[in-house]
């Protein structure tokens, strides 16, 4: 494939872009931006993974959250239909399952509990809409908790794995929110990009939702002793207040096995320890708090900007 990309990096850095990419830095709710990336076409396919993934924070900046979840997504597919792109690859999330007990499969009614998991299922609507009037050809993945190896461990809101593994590295104890038993999977970047970049290669798959992501879940308490263990340090834990969250999350991926016939995935002690090899030679740049709250009202203490 012949690849434009486009991030404005605010999450990530143009260090991992690999080579051969015609890199285009910009900010998807610009539409201007948005326009001229056609200029380098036309595209046989658009994959949209752009986000501001900070879940919880999300009660916090629900504007920001939805210029940048939603109305930034729109631009991207208004786009895609005006030139006629034949696919759509969008990445969600199992955040639009909410409160839901499991396992969750793709057949069960979204029920999102903030404002991320609103504007991911309200996008994926929306394609289907797009599909149904203009005919393109869509692929929705909802995964779940990624880690691995070039994620920003520096970041004060997303990817608990890569927050704990950061506090470690840096002689910091772990903070873990509220008791620690919420449970979720841990799903290692090998066992997700892969089968998202090769989806359009797969004609089952076209306007189909696919869960993906591991299949075994962890308490908070369990993952934060096997970071521990993956850096070689001992496991401390400093309790913060619990905030709103779902319990526990359980998401089937028989539908996703099934198309691609995928093989089992990375266990979670192993792609820690990748992923802790990889994060002990870098040199992690701090993220700067997020500086433009929109409600402080029962805001975690956590993420109050210091005085």
């Amino acid at each position: 494939m012949e690849v434009v990309g486009s991030d404005d990096f605010s999450g990530g850095s143009a260090d991992n872009v690999p080579r051969g990419v015609e890199m285009v830095i910009g900010d998807l709710r610009d539409t201007r931006l948005v326009r001229s990336l056609w200029d380098r076409g036309p595209f046989d396919c658009v994959y949209h993974l752009a986000a501001y993934a900070a879940e919880s924070l999300s009660h916090y900046i629900r504007r920001f959250n939805y210029e940048n979840n939603l109305l930034a997504s729109v631009n991207l597919l208004n786009e895609a239909v005006q030139h006629e792109t034949e696919l759509f690859v969008f990445v969600s999330s199992s955040a639009v399952y909410g409160q839901g007990t499991g396992p969750l499969t793709e057949q069960v009614l979204p029920r999102p509990f903030d404002p991320y998991g609103i504007a991911k299922y309200a996008f994926e609507m929306d394609l289907q809409a797009t599909h149904a009037l203009f005919g393109i050809e869509y692929v929705i993945w909802r995964p779940h908790n990624i880690y691995g190896e070039r994620q920003n461990i520096a970041d004060h809101y997303r990817n608990v794995v890569g927050i704990f593994m950061n506090q470690v590295l840096r002689g910091e104890p772990m903070t873990v929110v509220g008791d620690g038993f919420q449970s979720r999977a841990f799903s290692h970047v090998d066992d997700v990009a892969p089968w998202i970049a090769r989806c359009p290669l797969t004609p089952a798959a076209r306007n189909e939702i696919f869960n993906i992501g591991a299949d075994t879940s962890y308490t908070v308490l369990e993952l934060a002793e096997r970071v521990a263990a993956a850096v070689g340090k001992p496991c401390r834990i400093r309790h913060l207040p619990a905030r709103p969250e779902p319990s526990h999350l359980t998401v089937d991926h028989a539908k996703f096995r099934r198309t691609f016939d995928a093989p089992a995935g990375v266990c979670l002690e192993e792609g820690l320890r990748k992923m802790a090899g990889w994060a002990r030679n870098q040199m992690h740049r701090p993220t700067a708090p997020f500086a433009g709250i929109e409600i402080r009202r029962n805001l975690p203490e956590h993420w109050r900007p210091s005085r």
